[in-house]
């Protein structure tokens, strides 16, 4: 959950000193291996559970955590997270052996429905998902920022960095996303299922290695966040958001490399864990300062455990997708874990369990076949596969072990994972019937070739061919929460139809998230002959802006059209090849794209006019028609016969 005790660095004293206690935590870490100070005798594994607050009605954004928690004092185990709509559990941690499945599975669940019911009085409900469906980008503004110091200081210290004059975005997947925004609150967008595994110091860099080769086939069965403000885009587009939403870097003539603060990492480890903290240390500068100071040093020289507080606060701000972590066991003893950040949450808590016995179990299976896999995988590999899996899911072609060929993901993990996973978690003592269980989800998974995320691809796009883009964002998002709330894994979810939504109020909607925006748009030196022929070809109408910008100068309707072929070849009338300019209406009645449809319905029907333009700071971003309220009504009117 993070360390709250921390601030901006105001002043080079203040940074000089948290890097000298940066450095005396190295030292001891170094000091604690070298003199087995480490837990090594003992398997654990742990979990973090992310989710999303949504309204009941609408399944947007329920921003509404602080209240939750309020209500929710006598539940230690729940928390906040960054933006106002999340929040986490921290699950117990437990010996990795025995029902220990079976009982993070049980806990998880009983810990979401008791958050539930004191959601129940705010009208809200839990979504689990990698990326809501619904989120929208004025969601993610900082007035969502959860109101708690080191979210502030953080968000401070990575604008600081900000090279650019903005947060951008691109990515590309059946649909595209290219955008700016004002603030690496972006990063909310992503909700995941941490899972902790304990491990030796001397096996760290075996497994730590084995857990990066892993990332890629377990992400690829897992992948759960295809959408983004609407737009299809990654299997798991969480990857690419939360890197691109911290990534300060702006783009340079030279060809030298900079590394975001959200990365996989470059290399193996070869010998301990310090290798990682030390090349994070000297690779990113440091954003936040610990209130919390501790002579990690003198701790050591008395014989007393350190927590590492600098340590620990530099580390929760450099995310790596297999994070190395410290901790100190109930016993007294230091720990060493590795935190797998790659799986999201959802669809359900059995398949994020199902996910979990999945890549805890090959962990295991591959460390006890295979223990160094340096020598047969490249580094190169397991990146590209990394980035593939991100992008393609189940469908990915990865490069596996020893072999030049490449290998499905569905495949390779039907032929050579699970039976490595069930080995990992029959060597560990796992319940037979938890083995069969949850092994048993993955196995159906990779048959059916059906993730989380393949399920909201198709469903979207089969709701999108029939209804607005919102009505089927909203029917999605309805539909998972169903299933999620009785268990269902993903690979049985039945596609939703436009009448599984029980009510549809879209009088709040905002006019940014229901006008169109694919738009064809002329300059005021072509001819109207053109914007005829262009409006008899795609059926749409055009808006009239400047050239090279975006800003509107005026607008053409299909009526302005009529009335002009109407009356150009009048006896008298001079014959001329017309302009745009000749015959548009030069001032448009327009309107912002945070006004709601109800007042853009009021705006059209005051001012008889068939089509509004949408207009930030004096540059086109869409258009509503009357046919899109046509749309929108008529599916109104069809559930209130039903």
């Amino acid at each position: 959950m993070g360390v709250a005790k921390v601030s901006t660095v105001k002043s080079q004293n203040q940074m000089q000193r948290f890097v000298q206690h940066l450095l005396n935590d190295i030292q001891a870490v170094e000091y604690m291996l070298n003199n087995d100070w480490f837990e090594s005798d003992v398997v654990r594994i742990g979990a973090e559970q992310e989710m999303c607050l949504v309204d009941a009605k609408t399944f947007k954004p329920a921003t509404i955590n602080m209240q939750v928690l309020e209500s929710a004092q006598e539940y230690p185990w729940l928390d906040l997270e960054l933006a106002k709509f999340n929040l986490e559990t921290n699950l117990t941690p437990r010996e990795f052996k025995g029902d220990c499945l079976s009982q993070l599975e049980l806990e998880n669940v009983t810990t979401l429905n008791l958050i539930r019911q004191k959601l129940e009085p705010f009208g809200a409900k839990i979504l689990l998902t990698g990326i809501l469906p619904t989120l929208r980008k004025i969601d993610l503004e900082m007035h969502n920022l959860t109101p708690r110091p080191r979210y502030f200081a953080l968000m401070e210290s990575i604008n600081k960095q900000l090279q650019g004059n903005a947060y951008q975005l691109r990515l590309e997947g059946i649909d595209e996303l290219l955008i700016k925004h004002s603030s690496p609150l972006l990063e909310a967008c992503n909700t995941s299922f941490q899972v902790h595994l304990q491990v030796g110091p001397k096996d760290f860099p075996y497994l730590y290695n084995i857990a990066q080769a892993l990332a890629a086939p377990v992400m690829a069965i897992a992948t759960n966040s295809p959408i983004v403000f609407g737009k299809r885009l990654w299997h798991e587009t969480r990857i690419a958001m939360f890197q691109q939403a911290l990534d300060t870097r702006a783009s340079q003539e030279h060809l030298r490399e900079r590394s975001p603060r959200v990365h996989f990492g470059k290399k193996w480890v070869d010998e301990s864990i310090l290798e990682i903290y030390k090349e994070d240390i000297a690779r990113f500068r440091v954003l936040l300062a610990g209130d919390d100071e501790e002579d990690s040093l003198a701790l050591i020289n008395d014989k007393k455990v350190p927590k590492l507080r600098a340590l620990q606060v530099h580390n929760s701000t450099v995310y790596r997708w297999n994070r190395p972590c410290y901790g100190i066991s109930e016993n007294g003893k230091p720990h060493l874990r590795i935190e797998n950040r790659v799986l999201p949450a959802g669809p359900t808590v059995v398949d994020e369990t199902a996910n979990a016995a999945f890549w805890l179990g090959a962990m295991i299976g591959m460390h006890d076949r295979y223990r160094d896999i340096r020598g047969l995988l490249s580094y190169e590999d397991v990146s590209d596969n990394f980035l593939k899996a991100a992008k393609f899911g189940a469908d990915s072609q990865f490069n596996w072990l020893g072999g030049d060929k490449k290998i499905g993901a569905c495949d390779l993990i039907l032929q050579e994972l699970l039976p490595l996973a069930r080995h990992g978690l029959e060597k560990q003592n796992v319940n037979p019937e938890d083995i069969d269980k949850y092994l048993g989800i993955i196995e159906d998974r990779a048959k059916g070739h059906m993730t989380g995320a393949r399920w909201q691809l198709r469903a979207f796009t089969k709701l999108k061919n029939s209804i607005t883009k919102d009505e089927a964002l909203t029917v999605l998002c309805s539909s998972i929460v169903k299933n999620q709330e009785q268990e269902i894994p993903v690979h049985k979810w039945p596609l939703p139809e436009p009448v599984d939504l029980d009510e549809y109020s879209p009088s709040k909607l905002k006019v940014e998230e229901f006008m169109e925006t694919d738009l064809f748009t002329v300059q005021k030196e072509d001819l109207v002959d053109l914007v005829t022929e262009m409006m008899d070809w795609t059926k749409i109408i055009y808006m009239k802006k400047k050239k090279k910008t975006g800003k509107l100068v005026g607008l053409i309707t299909s009526r302005l059209l009529l009335r002009h072929y109407a009356t150009k070849d009048k006896p008298g009338k001079k014959k001329k090849s017309y302009l745009v300019k000749d015959i548009m209406i030069k001032e448009p009645i327009t309107i912002h794209p945070e006004s709601t449809i109800l007042e853009a319905m009021n705006t059209m029907r005051d001012n008889k006019i068939g089509c509004l333009p949408v207009v930030d700071k004096d540059e086109l971003i869409g258009i509503i028609t009357e046919m899109d309220f046509l749309r929108i009504s008529s599916r109104l009117i069809e559930r209130l016969e039903k």
